[in-house]
């Protein structure tokens, strides 16, 4: 037997939750997790279930059988099988903590993923990403060959499959075409310091104006740059005894635990998009656990 989930979205209204568990056990299956969350703001309701079918029956025809429980609350929904793996392309250009940090967590199990390929405007990267067996793509970005540039990017993303880009601080700006036909599907990471401390060097401006926390940011991708729905945050805690460098490499760890934080989120289908905000519900018992260490 293996884990399935399912995820809903639709108006708020009386027996979602009732009607949702009662079909599951209907076609013999155990809720192994459930989360919700009903939104009176947005007047929208939120759930995701992970459950194990006990009786021989098949995703497809859990799903047939709860169409029309869907049509009936208007629901946006799917069913996921949790142990077929999320394909994603990651995007990197010359600061390769994130990247590097990715494919180790990749490596031993601890995110849902398959890393497909990695694209890149630079060969820095081209030996690490070609040893872990990945697909290495370097694509150069000017002013001049930026939508042939993206064209080409698109073809690798839709030739592997991949249903996930990633920034892995990729120093480009996407075009909104790009953005709009991805849209909910690329995650980026970047400094906590916007809308203060813009353009080069942040961490050497945060530095000068003597913060005592700096932090990361992990969000979608949004034709707004760097404005899109927030998955994931956290800071780490500076004092005035430290560095410009010493800001730079701690940035850097908070950077890499935030995306790692971020896909894993995505990958387990635990966020969903609200607005311009995220639910971003609670990992599941267990999904946290590496296939192996070292």
């Amino acid at each position: 037997m293996t884990n399935s989930c399912l995820t809903v979205t639709c108006a708020r209204q009386r027996g979602i939750v009732a009607a949702i568990s009662g079909k599951l056990a209907e076609m013999g299956c155990n809720i192994t997790d459930s989360s919700q969350f009903d939104d009176p703001q947005t007047d929208q309701f939120f759930m995701r279930v992970s459950f194990t079918p006990e009786t021989g029956i098949d995703l497809a025809e859990i799903e047939e059988s709860f169409a029309p429980i869907a049509k009936d609350f208007g629901m946006t929904y799917a069913f996921h099988d949790e142990s077929v793996k999320m394909k994603v392309v990651i995007m990197v250009s010359r600061f390769g903590h994130c990247l590097n940090d990715l494919l180790y967590r990749v490596r031993i199990g601890a995110l849902p993923v398959e890393i497909v390929a990695v694209i890149s405007n630079h060969m820095d990267y081209q030996k690490v990403v070609v040893n872990n067996d990945i697909p290495f793509h370097c694509i150069k970005v000017t002013k001049e060959n930026k939508p042939e540039a993206e064209a080409a990017i698109m073809k690798v993303v839709e030739d592997s499959g991949a249903e996930l880009i990633v920034l892995a601080r990729y120093m480009q700006i996407l075009s909104d075409e790009m953005c709009q036909k991805m849209s909910g599907r690329i995650i980026n990471i970047h400094h906590s310091f916007l809308p203060s401390f813009k353009g080069a060097n942040p961490y050497k401006q945060a530095y000068a104006r003597g913060v005592k926390l700096i932090g990361a940011t992990s969000h979608y991708v949004t034709a707004d740059l760097d404005e899109g729905p927030i998955i994931e945050q956290d800071t780490v805690r500076v004092t005035h005894a430290q560095s410009p460098e010493d800001y730079v490499s701690l940035g850097r760890d908070v950077e890499s635990q935030v995306l790692a934080r971020a896909i894993h989120a995505h990958a387990n289908h635990r966020v969903f998009l609200n607005g311009n905000k995220t639910v971003v519900f609670q990992a599941s018992p267990g999904s946290y656990s590496s296939e192996r260490m070292g």
